[in-house]
């Protein structure tokens, strides 16, 4: 039995990857795979567990037990419960970003989540969005894209949603966090950030998210996936 197709978008944050592959799951009907959300998640359950983030093997077992289920709402809105409790919105937050950066160097963690990420590939599909879908998770993904961006452009655009929800943020120190988040995530030993040999770069600094969306859809075509 064939196994189901996967797109693999892999990037820093901030790039658009979450629109991206919110988009094209609900386009193609296909499953989607956050696994930076599985990092946060491990991230966050460590700190309610007074795990520290720089004990490998007490972080392992948190991600080998790590309870949690990712849903929908009814409006189509994400909903993120980690044992048992709804943490959809501590889960976005920069400091759990920051926390999940220093977990993901770890390659006992890494490990521990390599199986339940593959458990997302199912029929018909699976969008995967990550930092390293293409290169090491699905290796064999149909369709490999790299979405990258200026660090000050990721800050503004960090900044900006921030302000919509009320939250105050210094520009500065953004785009500050973003490059040290950067530089763990491409030099960390195991997985670190970097495309694929094969895949297709897109730099979504200067586009519009419609712009970006019009060349995946290319790609899409040239592939025979829509």
């Amino acid at each position: 039995m064939s196994m189901a197709p996967v797109i693999a978008i892999d990037g820093p944050s901030g790039v658009g990857k979450g629109t991206v592959t919110q988009a094209l799951a609900r386009e193609l009907g296909w499953h989607r795979l956050d696994s930076g959300a599985l990092y946060r998640a491990v991230a966050l359950a460590a700190v309610s567990r007074n795990v520290a983030l720089d004990d490998e093997q007490a972080l392992v077992d948190v991600a080998a037990t790590l309870d949690v289920v990712f849903d929908e709402h009814e409006a189509g809105r994400e909903r993120i419960v980690l044992d048992g409790e709804e943490v959809t919105t501590r889960i976005r937050q920069e400091r759990t970003g920051d926390a999940a950066s220093k977990v993901a160097v770890w390659p006992g963690v890494r490990r521990a989540l390599v199986e339940r990420q593959h458990e997302f590939r199912q029929p018909p599909g699976l969008i995967a969005d990550g930092r390293d879908m293409g290169t090491v998770i699905f290796p064999d993904a149909n369709l490999k894209i790299f979405l990258t961006a200026s660090p000050d452009a990721r800050a503004q655009r960090r900044h900006g949603q921030l302000a919509e929800q009320g939250r105050h943020a210094i520009l500065a120190d953004l785009c500050l966090e973003i490059e040290g988040r950067d530089r763990r995530d491409q030099t960390r030993a195991v997985a670190p950030l970097v495309p694929a040999e094969d895949a297709v770069t897109i730099d979504t600094t200067q586009l519009s998210p419609d712009a970006v969306m019009a060349e995946v859809h290319g790609l899409l075509k040239a592939r025979g996936l829509r």
